[in-house]
């Protein structure tokens, strides 16, 4: 079989670690190589899955180093890019902004210009070996900024990015958009709501709420607990990157988003009724929630309307919140106590 090499960044991380085995499961055609520089938000293990899968290679290495990336792209002929690496924790962004800077925008840029140079002769002229090669970049919809408590965020909202995360995440997007419209390369962008499933680093907000109510933490959420959050399960998102990678209308953006709308205060409520029944404690779970001083800048409410990814590409969620956050539950059950509940 003639396989084509897909180079994924950042697949250690949470999404990229759930994308992997659903991908190399699903086609034969690929041959896979995972570049990660394994910084603290990416974790080998979660690959355990697919370590011995010979459509599969693991890369340690930092897409910010040029020369590096487009010696990658010339040694392993890297034919389609799925660029999930990112750094994307908005508190870190408040403490370091200038490694978001970093990876975010610099190293999406070495990225599009080992692809340019690679697959390209001249602007809008692709090499024969390279006509199909297409650039799939993963973005968030914090580019879009805050939503009062209505409407919703679609491909033609503009960009208003409140973080140094987002701001960084909306420069990346431009210059995946600038390759396109400059160099006529085959790109192709999607914006997805919260994630939350398995494998996610211990930090966020639902894992976070898991791991310290079953050590009997306190259970800390910003403000008031009436930010907005769109949730979509992971694995919902990876069935939809896969559709618009191969079915995607080049140049196109595609908005990605779960129709899941709630509260943080209304998560922690739903984890603790849910360990209020798996796990019981003499005291409810609920009374470990804290509120705590709010996140500066913090964005009121992300919602997302996937009309377009819908209509155009035949995705939606299979996943509602309700049974979503049962398996994500499950998962962390297992991981932090060693043992799954019934």
């Amino acid at each position: 079989m003639n396989q084509e090499t897909v180079l994924v960044t950042g697949g250690a991380g949470f999404i990229g670690s759930n994308f992997l085995p659903f991908f190399l499961e699903r086609y034969n055609k690929y041959h896979v190589i995972n570049l990660d520089s394994l910084t603290y938000a990416g974790d080998i293990k979660n690959l355990s899955e697919i370590e011995d899968n010979e459509n599969y290679q693991f890369i340690k290495g930092d897409i910010c180093e040029k020369n590096f990336v487009l010696e990658l792209f010339r040694k392993y002929n890297i034919k389609h890019v799925i660029h999930f690496a990112a750094e994307s924790h908005v508190d870190n962004s408040i403490k370091n902004p200038l490694a978001f800077a970093e990876t975010n925008v610099m190293g999406t840029l070495n990225l599009l210009e080992a692809a340019r140079k690679s697959w390209m002769d001249q602007p809008f002229q692709y090499k024969e070996a390279y006509k199909n090669s297409r650039f799939h970049h993963i973005s968030t919809d914090e580019v879009y900024g805050t939503l009062g408590k209505e409407g919703f965020f679609t491909e033609s909202t503009s960009f208003a990015p409140n973080s140094p995360y987002s701001a960084s995440k909306a420069g990346s997007d431009l210059l995946v958009r600038s390759y396109y419209h400059t160099y006529g390369l085959n790109v192709i962008t999607t914006n997805c709501s919260n994630n939350y499933g398995p494998k996610q680093h211990d930090e966020k907000l639902i894992p976070t709420i898991i791991r310290r109510a079953i050590s009997g933490e306190i259970i800390p959420i910003y403000g008031n607990g009436q930010n907005i959050r769109d949730w979509l399960y992971v694995l919902d998102h990876c069935k939809a990157i896969d559709i618009a990678f191969h079915k995607g209308i080049s140049g196109e953006t595609y908005l990605i988003g779960g129709h899941n709308e709630i509260t943080n205060l209304k998560i922690a409520e739903t984890i603790c009724n849910i360990l209020d029944q798996k796990v019981p404690r003499k005291t409810s779970y609920h009374s470990l929630i804290t509120f705590v001083e709010d996140r500066p800048g913090h964005d009121y409410r992300y919602a997302i309307n996937p009309a377009k990814i819908t209509s155009e590409l035949n995705w939606k969620a299979d996943e509602t919140f309700e049974t979503g956050i049962l398996k994500t539950i499950e998962w962390y059950l297992d991981k932090y106590l060693g043992e799954g509940t019934n």
